[in-house]
């Protein structure tokens, strides 16, 4: 993300579930550039890869600071990991910053040119949503939730959400979206554009994005590995790769 131009660039990776360091090589993303790394829950499609960037920060010598984001036992859930892993975990051998946001949280780099609020979701104790904010826009993300019009109001007038659409309807369970539960979202946070991630399968994302697109009628699309958005004030413009980039 690309703050004032007097300001250096940030780049900040939101969840990693299992794959994800694989995926950032694959679709040529500077993982090593990665500055800042945020996890809003504990389950493994969310977490599973914060060891194996560690590991690989590790060994590439990197000398450059990280800040890892995280609910409210952050530091808990990286002692544990470290109980088992070894202490490396929590001392890779670069500077490390752990700031446990918990429900109500926000930190700010340094430049001040990216902010990061946090809100607790029905999904888990300790999961949150976030607003990621700076000259350049803001950006909600969901990470995973229930319906929940608190999180609605939270993520309002964000000029990109990127919401979870687990579930079809009706819900098999409790604790992620439905094209239902979604449509009512997006209507209440009034996003400039609405990016559908986190589709279980069998369900195929472009279903979703067509029954979202046609219920709730504002800009939808499904998120793509290697996507890339470009976000201005008032305008959000989409590259799509072709599959198999």
């Amino acid at each position: 993300m690309q703050g004032d131009s007097s300001k250096r660039s940030r780049s900040i990776l939101l969840d990693c579930g299992n794959g994800t360091l694989h995926a950032l090589a694959r679709h040529r993303v500077d993982w090593e550039a990665i500055d800042v790394v945020l996890i809003t829950h504990y389950h493994g499609d969310h977490v599973g890869d914060l060891v194996a960037l560690l590991a690989a920060w590790r060994f590439q010598g990197r000398t450059r600071p990280l800040t890892l984001l995280g609910p409210s036992d952050f530091r808990d859930f990286l002692e544990a990991l470290a109980s088992v892993h070894g202490p490396w975990v929590s001392e890779p051998g670069f500077p490390l910053q752990v700031v446990a946001l918990g429900p109500n949280g926000s930190w700010s780099d340094a430049q001040d040119s990216l902010r990061v609020e946090s809100f607790p979701t029905p999904h888990t104790d300790v999961s949150i949503c976030v607003r990621l904010s700076g000259s350049w826009g803001t950006l909600g993300y969901t990470g995973d939730t229930g319906p929940s019009d608190s999180v609605a109001g939270f993520l309002t007038g964000c000029d990109v959400l990127l919401a979870e659409c687990a579930l079809t309807d009706p819900p098999r369970f409790e604790g992620h979206l439905t094209p239902a539960s979604l449509v009512s979202l997006a209507a209440q946070a009034r996003p400039s554009l609405l990016v559908v991630t986190h589709v279980y399968p069998p369900t195929e994302p472009h279903l979703i994005v067509e029954e979202v697109g046609r219920r709730w009628g504002g800009r939808v699309e499904a998120a793509h590995d290697g996507m890339t958005l470009t976000i201005s004030p008032g305008d959000v413009d989409v590259d799509r790769p072709a599959r198999g980039e």
